[in-house]
């Protein structure tokens, strides 16, 4: 167990200062629809990628043997699907999983809704008691959400964020947490793209010039177990 100190973090562009008292983890939609087959992005022509699941579990586990808060977004609507937005709403037109339902009546109410397999967080990946879980209607963890409160009131300034997808979730939320001051650390090797490999290079970039930091699972590790050694030769000295 570390103390709840300061520690350096190696990451992109320069390495980041980090106060545990001060940091969550932000897993980004790690739900059937976006990480198993026969899920939403399964159906609309993104192959999902399992792999995901393992590294975002090593995070999990990091961030809960250091006691950083974990929490968890869960996209998705009720089953009325008024959550998605009326007639004229951009994410009503544009969203994907929306366009699929309308496009093939058969699937309305299955993809991304709430109290359906594809909305429900993958088996492997579970809150634990006190994790907070917030459902999200938009891209952003921030939109239509308390996440912004939540995040005040534990004192967090900084966020490491992992799931999926790098390009669409993970980087509006990202934005997002720069504009209200938070200081994003994506975890890129446990984050996954929404189609070409391109796209996961394309969020690297926007983050590390424009946003914020860029951090890897080795990196975590090798931060949390160098801060955790330096605590135990100060109890011992």
């Amino acid at each position: 167990m570390t103390s709840r100190g300061a520690f350096t973090l190696p990451a992109r562009p320069d390495s980041y200062p980090v106060r545990l008292a001060e940091t969550a983890l932000v897993v980004v939609d790690m739900q059937n629809g976006y990480c198993s087959k026969g899920g939403y992005f399964d159906l609309a022509g993104f192959e999902p990628d399992g792999t995901v699941i393992d590294a975002v579990s090593q995070a999990v586990d990091m961030a809960r043997g250091v006691d950083i808060p974990v929490v968890w977004l869960q996209n998705g609507w009720d089953k009325e699907l008024i959550e998605g937005g009326g007639l004229y709403s951009p994410n009503r037109i544009k969203g994907n999983a929306l366009r699929l339902m309308r496009e093939k009546p058969e699937l309305r109410g299955k993809l991304l809704t709430k109290g359906g397999w594809d909305y429900a967080l993958v088996d492997e990946l579970k809150p634990n008691e006190g994790e907070y879980v917030v459902a999200k209607p938009r891209y952003s963890g921030f939109a239509g959400t308390n996440l912004d409160l939540h995040l005040r009131g534990l004192g967090v300034r900084t966020l490491l964020i992992c799931g999926v997808a790098t390009n669409v979730c993970v980087e509006s939320t990202i934005r997002d947490a720069f504009f209200l001051e938070y200081h994003p650390v994506m975890i890129a090797d446990a984050c996954r793209q929404a189609g070409p490999d391109f796209l996961q290079e394309a969020t690297i970039y926007n983050v590390e010039r424009f946003f914020g930091w860029t951090t890897s699972l080795a990196e975590l590790k090798q931060a949390f177990h160098r801060r955790a050694t330096h605590d135990c030769a100060t109890r011992n000295s």
